[in-house]
């Protein structure tokens, strides 16, 4: 048995079906019943319980070979933060208190960094906390997920501009979410071996300006960046309801970044997906 925190988002939902798919015993855990019921079709156990509730969650990891963790971002939240660090420690209190012999963790590119990468750092503190408790923990720590960029696909479609804080032509390391589920569900079933780091990225890097031109055959027009300055980065977040410290701390991110101050630890052992670009985007458009 294994269990799936976060099955009804993008990388939880995968590593579900994957396990399902290779006749392994799911238990997915959601908030509420109706949010379960699609997986009690296919075959896997429900179990309602939350990052807020440590008895419910405790409950739902007991006798299980291992589980997927993740803990899903509330950005609206004012102390931003400080809530997810909170989530963070009660995750930890339900692994330690359930006994559950495998943890794969849900981090990113940069977990090892100590400051100034802006959200990073809470899935550094998630690592910390976990390290301790989890008689095998795998960390994983994929590079900038392909699916980031659907939200500018309507702009792209509509005007032909794809807006991006990064700059046009810089390569950046990308995977799709599938990827990164695939290779959770395969970590779950080959079992823990202490504690390891698995650090992700796509089959390539691709530039912004690739990401346009790989947009633009899918539409079928063509599509130009829109780079917007860092300064942009507060008010364009805030306006779709980050709060302003959520909104700050990917400011934080994306300067990191453009400052080539985040990257991987151990960049000679990456795993890479098997995804090309072109599809993930195909899949959102």
């Amino acid at each position: 048995m294994f269990v799936v925190l976060g099955a009804t988002g993008h990388t939880g939902a995968v590593v579900a079906e994957t396990l399902l798919a290779r006749k392994q015993s799911v238990r997915v855990v959601v908030r509420s019943a109706d949010k379960g019921a699609a997986w009690k079709s296919q075959g896997a156990e429900v179990a309602v319980a939350s990052l807020d509730d440590v008895p419910a969650l405790t409950k739902a990891l007991q006798g299980a070979l291992g589980v997927y963790l993740l803990v899903p971002p509330n950005y609206g939240a004012t102390a931003w933060f400080a809530e997810q660090r909170q989530r963070l420690d009660r995750a930890a209190e339900a692994v330690k208190a359930s006994g559950i012999s495998h943890v794969v963790f849900l981090s990113s590119v940069g977990g090892q960094i100590p400051e100034g990468t802006g959200p990073i750092r809470v899935v550094r503190y998630g690592e910390q906390k976990l390290s301790p408790v989890a008689r095998n923990l795998t960390i994983l720590r994929p590079c900038y997920f392909m699916e980031n960029w659907a939200p500018g696909i309507g702009m792209a479609k509509g005007q032909g501009l794809l807006p991006t804080f990064m700059a046009p032509q810089a390569k950046v390391p990308m995977i799709a979410t599938r990827d990164i589920g695939r290779v959770a569900a395969e970590r779950l079933m080959a079992g823990g071996r202490g504690h390891t780091v698995v650090e992700l990225a796509g089959p390539e890097e691709y530039s912004p300006e690739q990401v346009a031109e790989a947009l633009g055959r899918i539409l079928g027009r063509a599509v130009a960046t829109q780079p917007a300055p860092l300064s942009a980065v507060v008010p364009t977040l805030t306006s779709f309801g980050f709060s302003r410290e959520a909104a700050g701390l990917f400011e934080e991110m994306y300067t990191a970044f453009s400052r080539g101050a985040i990257g991987y630890e151990h960049p000679a052992s990456l795993v890479r997906g098997t995804i090309p670009l072109a599809e993930a985007l195909r899949g959102m458009a």
